[in-house]
């Protein structure tokens, strides 16, 4: 574990995956006295008044890598009508819809864009690579694939991940207290 200062008032904590950087973040929203306690795919930022790069090193040294506890389960009905749904399925050497439905999902960390979750649990060994050229516009709510991750556009905007299907879920509402649909830990089957 390695802890970086950022600006005056942030530290990001380099871990060896997400499930480390879910693990640590989960382990310290209750420990650490920051604002923010944000993870990534391998990284977790702490972010606020007063974070000292030292004390918080030695704060997260009591911490050790554990399976996290499972969180809230979101089932989301999806349209399997994607256009590198055939591209997909080629890389898997099987149904991508039988893969997708027959496996649960985690949200790792959201990114990207303000709800995008990054979605791990897919089988093991079969990355699928991002597309060669992105796409100017992918509408709100496509499931996509890119590398080990599934993820699903909260909103329209360009992208370069493979997409699969379609769902009709809000995955973004800022009016709401927990504006994003699917936060860190939280469990997602696709059907």
């Amino acid at each position: 574990m390695h802890v970086i200062p950022v600006g005056r008032d942030a530290a990001l904590v380099e871990v060896a995956d997400a499930a480390e950087a879910l693990s640590l973040a989960t382990w310290a929203r209750s420990r650490v006295p920051a604002t923010e306690v944000v993870p990534a795919a391998r990284t977790v930022l702490f972010d606020g008044a007063g974070i000292d790069p030292d004390a918080l090193a030695e704060l997260l040294g009591g911490w050790r890598p554990e399976a996290v506890e499972a969180g809230a389960l979101v089932v989301l009905d999806v349209v399997w009508d994607g256009p590198d749904l055939a591209a997909v399925e080629e890389v898997w050497g099987r149904p991508a819809v039988e893969v997708l439905t027959g496996c649960e999902l985690t949200v790792a960390f959201c990114g990207f864009a303000p709800g995008f979750p990054y979605l791990t649990g897919l089988p093991a060994g079969r990355p699928v690579p991002r597309r060669a050229s992105p796409r100017s516009r992918v509408p709100a709510g496509s499931v996509a694939l890119a590398g080990d991750y599934a993820g699903i556009y909260p909103g329209e905007s360009p992208g370069g991940w493979q997409l699969v299907g379609r769902t009709e879920a809000v995955l973004w509402d800022p009016s709401l207290e927990s504006p994003a649909l699917l936060p860190p830990g939280t469990r997602v089957r696709l059907r």
